[in-house]
């Protein structure tokens, strides 16, 4: 049995379906099941919640693996998880993590991903460890500013990077999960492709037939509307300043073969995901 959070999430909608294709037996935890709906019918919900220790000795029982993801800057879900997985005796623990823990010196991010990463360990469950980098579906909080003026801000400058689809992702952690082998592994995760992010913008404007201008960030709160266009808590602002002024830094970009080694095909290209999701950036909100 595997146990899958964040199973109603972009990473774990598409785990549970990769896992269900392969014929595993999935057990996905949700606090709303209706949440669920869309997913395969096969897979067992377990009502409960990563906040409330109480609620998972339940969902846990009889699992043997478990993927686990935690969202936002926090620790706790974590520890609770991995609690719950040694007192149920599950015997391997996939993490999704960030490649944000291999900086020199390590950002807040990082820090943030470490201290699952040490919670996971602290429980002495064997664990794999998934530490992917920027996810291309993060282009979708550039809409806002297309929207509004046909531009997106640019916070990184001459800053490349290699961004990773979170289907392969997905199709990574359903390999580590169904094979064996990748105890005691950290694994970075990134796409093929090193763009900047005028370069990713040139691909998104001929994937959807729109001319879109860069413009390059003037202040920090800018910065952060570029990530989060809604706002950010300070702790994560701050953060996402720190981030990018790293990503500016870094004009070679951060490459590995991981997704291709571990899941036997090279990962998807950044023009495929423009080219499937070229609805979300033509439609207009207004209609």
């Amino acid at each position: 049995m595997l146990l899958v959070t964040g199973a109603t999430g972009n990473i774990g909608r598409d785990l549970v379906r990769e896992l269900d294709a392969k014929g595993a037996d999935v057990r996905i935890l949700v606090r709303d099941p209706a949440r669920a709906a869309d997913l395969p019918a096969r897979a067992e919900r377990a009502v409960g919640d990563l906040d409330d220790p109480a609620t998972l000795p339940a969902a846990f029982r009889g699992a043997e693996r478990l993927f686990l993801l935690t969202p936002g800057i926090g620790t706790a879900q974590a520890a609770h998880a991995a609690a719950a997985a040694r007192d149920a005796g599950v015997r391997h623990i996939v993490l999704l993590s960030s490649t944000n823990v291999l900086g020199d010196p390590m950002p807040a991010m990082g820090r943030w991903h470490h201290e699952r990463e040490e919670a996971v360990r602290a429980s002495g469950v064997p664990a794999t460890i998934l530490r992917p980098g920027g996810f291309m579906r993060n282009a979708l909080e550039w809409l806002p500013t297309i929207r509004e003026g046909g531009y997106v801000l640019d916070p990184v400058g001459p800053g490349r990077f290699a961004p990773i689809d979170t289907a392969d992702i997905a199709a990574v952690a359903a390999a580590v999960l169904t094979g064996d082998g990748h105890e005691g592994e950290a694994y970075a995760l990134t796409g093929d492709e090193i763009f900047t992010v005028a370069e990713q913008v040139a691909v998104l404007s001929r994937a959807i037939g729109r001319d879109l201008r860069v413009r390059e960030v003037r202040t920090p709160e800018e910065a952060v509307r570029a990530r989060f266009p809604s706002g950010a808590p300070p702790a994560l602002a701050e953060a996402l300043v720190e981030g990018f002024a790293l990503m500016r830094a870094d004009t070679a970009g951060f490459r590995t073969d991981t997704v291709e080694r571990l899941t036997g095909r090279a990962p998807r290209t950044f023009a495929d995901w423009c080219a499937r999701n070229a609805a979300a950036f033509r439609e207009d909100p207004g209609a």
